[in-house]
């Protein structure tokens, strides 16, 4: 694709010519597990055994580059398998990494449960106050600064350009978990970054159909140790989820704008309701983090999380009451889900440094129509 074309065009065509036997407009599903060889060694495009490279799959990280703007993407089983392999591949036994204070769950019983038995420690710190992460890069180096921004589920804004700078004068590497705001609203590599994460399933599927994972990385030579650990360890996507999740991709740009118009309207709703203690939304003028989110993102994303002013029996109770969003974990569908973090997404950071509020509630606001959901979250406040 040339270098010129819009997020749209790369979204719809990168890593998708024709078929060049059949005419085929849409890259097919290579359901296989091997590939004939023309002698010993000799491979047809690369292709030997599709835990090492299928096309489908290729086709994907082809246009997850385009869009990311990277030198390479690969993409995987789920988002947290895209974290085991970097994790694997860039830390060793003795290093020392810096999470948000407001992490996902997962991520976080990542760092917690399974590599600090492997010897890798990990600190906490609001991801957002860039003084408080330059204090502890220098009270002890850090092999990694991980970055969500906007945060799950606080909604927090983090500034990556300057985090960038920060880390890397400290000998850190930058990566971003850039689910929440897809590579529509935010290409963090263009700002610094050294490596960002997704899960696929989110907003890049779009569908609530795909379970995946992916890393776009700005350096060739990072790229290929991940593709190696990545063979060496399995944790690849399936041609089948690769395909569905290229579709999804089409037409992402499309949905993003109206989940980001839909969020604003319900943000805007929540904060003049009684019901509601606090919301949590980065297009609010009142949120801490909107010149930032302004400065480095094309609108605000689909997530909105607000506190219910009657606590948290009152949270579970409104979680239970909606008719149009419906109850339950994942997010960056078409349709509207609700959730309770604290019982829910991230019941595994409970007693932790990183445990959410008790009456806090998350939306994943859909392409619906906009007044009907507006009318659901009325009655069930």
């Amino acid at each position: 694709m040339a270098t010129k074309d819009g997020f749209e065009t790369l979204a719809i065509h990168a890593g998708q010519e024709p078929d060049p036997v059949t005419g085929a407009v849409v890259p097919p599903i290579y359901q296989v597990s091997t590939f004939k060889q023309d002698g010993v060694g000799g491979l047809r495009g690369g292709y030997e055994y599709s835990r090492s490279a299928n096309p489908t799959r290729t086709a994907l990280e082809q246009c997850l580059a385009a869009l990311e703007g990277s030198s390479a993407a690969l993409a995987f089983a789920s988002g947290l398998a895209a974290e085991d392999c970097l994790i694997r591949t860039v830390c060793a036994p003795g290093d020392h990494v810096l999470v948000p204070d407001d992490a996902y769950g997962g991520t976080y019983r990542l760092f917690a449960r399974v590599f600090a038995g492997w010897g890798v420690s990990h600190g906490v710190v609001p991801i957002s106050d860039l003084a408080a992460v330059r204090e502890q890069l220098a009270a002890r180096p850090a092999r990694l600064v991980w970055v969500e921004t906007p945060t799950n589920p606080l909604l927090n804004i983090a500034d990556i350009r300057a985090l960038a700078r920060a880390a890397h004068e400290a000998g850190a590497l930058v990566v971003v978990d850039n689910t929440f705001a897809s590579p529509y609203l935010q290409q963090p590599l263009t700002l610094g970054a050294d490596v960002v994460v997704h899960s696929t399933t989110k907003y890049l599927g779009g569908h609530s159909d795909v379970v995946g994972g992916a890393l776009a990385v700005a350096d060739a030579g990072l790229a290929e140790q991940l593709a190696f650990t990545r063979n060496a360890t399995g944790g690849v996507a399936g041609p089948f989820d690769s395909w569905l999740t290229l579709r999804g991709i089409k037409t992402l740009a499309a949905r993003m704008d109206r989940h980001c118009r839909n969020a604003m309207r319900v943000a805007q709703m929540l904060a003049e309701h009684p019901a509601v203690a606090e919301v949590f939304y980065p297009g609010l003028p009142s949120h801490p983090g909107h010149k930032t989110a302004q400065e480095q993102m094309r609108a605000f994303g689909g997530m909105v999380s607000f506190r219910a002013l009657a606590g948290e029996e009152a949270a579970v109770r409104t979680c239970g009451r909606t008719r149009l969003f419906t109850l339950g974990e994942s997010l960056g569908g078409v349709e509207s889900l609700i959730e309770h973090p604290g019982r829910m997404t991230h019941a595994s950071v409970a007693g932790s440094a990183l445990e959410v509020p008790a009456d806090l509630i998350r939306l994943s606001v859909g392409i619906e129509d906009c007044d009907d959901l507006l009318d659901d979250l009325r009655q069930a406040l």
